[in-house]
């Protein structure tokens, strides 16, 4: 396979994504939310394959006809923030005004988020939360806190994507990647373990995704508060 039909095979891989978010809708519609849970996992790993494989065959010189970061955009937005915001407020996780509160928080919030030029840092981690809705409420369906704090999460969350605070991308933020990645794989893991047996009160799944979900979560800040340390030159 030439590297054009390469290039042109990660973008219809990228593009699976949107059949996978349609899926994941289907299911939240009809309320099952374990099924809508799983697709978006799958949707989760595409997302976190098709980066690497679009730099590695440089999909914008081989086949530029298509814009991959525009397709990126547009699926994450449907998986990453417009689903689960609908989940959480069809499911009754977050009921009443909370509830309206949170989903326009969550969609306005993610819009203006994802057009931020700046939503990039210099080690390609994100300034700000990147908006991965999908991961908090799956959290959040799994834990089942008491309402207060699920809207405190909320809307905490939402004002950080507007600040500087450093969150580490998984895959492409180089210093501590030797544990981000495991860690990452491991929340993939205890996510599709809790969706699997309907997010069961007593499935050790959820401590995982405590665990990952608060190193992914934070690692980032203390990156910042404990800063790299560069290699003296010279004698």
């Amino acid at each position: 396979m030439n590297a054009r039909l390469k290039a042109l095979s990660v973008h219809l891989f990228t593009a699976t994504g949107a059949v996978l978010a349609m899926l994941a809708m289907l299911a939240a519609v009809n309320g099952k939310w374990d099924l809508m849970f799983l697709w978006l996992v799958a949707a989760l790993l595409v997302d976190g394959l098709d980066g690497p494989l679009a730099r590695r065959y440089d999909v914008t010189e081989n086949w530029p006809t298509y814009d991959g970061v525009l397709m990126d955009l547009i699926i994450d937005y449907l998986t990453y923030v417009f689903i689960p915001a609908y989940a959480l407020f069809k499911s009754g996780l977050l009921p009443g005004w909370p509830g309206w509160l949170a989903i326009i928080v969550i969609v306005y919030g993610s819009v203006i988020y994802f057009a931020d030029t700046r939503m990039k840092t210099k080690d390609k981690s994100f300034a700000g939360f990147p908006a991965c809705w999908n991961m908090v409420v799956l959290v959040l369906f799994a834990l089942q806190p008491q309402h207060f704090v699920t809207l405190f999460i909320v809307v905490a969350l939402t004002l950080t994507m507007f600040t500087n605070l450093k969150f580490i991308h998984p895959v492409r933020t180089e210093r501590w990647r030797t544990i981000t990645l495991p860690m990452a794989l491991g929340w993939v893991l205890f996510a599709a373990w809790a969706a699997w047996v309907d997010f069961h009160p007593h499935t050790w799944a959820h401590w995982g995704l405590v665990v990952t979900s608060l190193y992914l979560t934070c690692a980032g800040i203390v990156q910042e508060i404990f800063p790299q340390r560069r290699p003296r030159i010279g004698g």
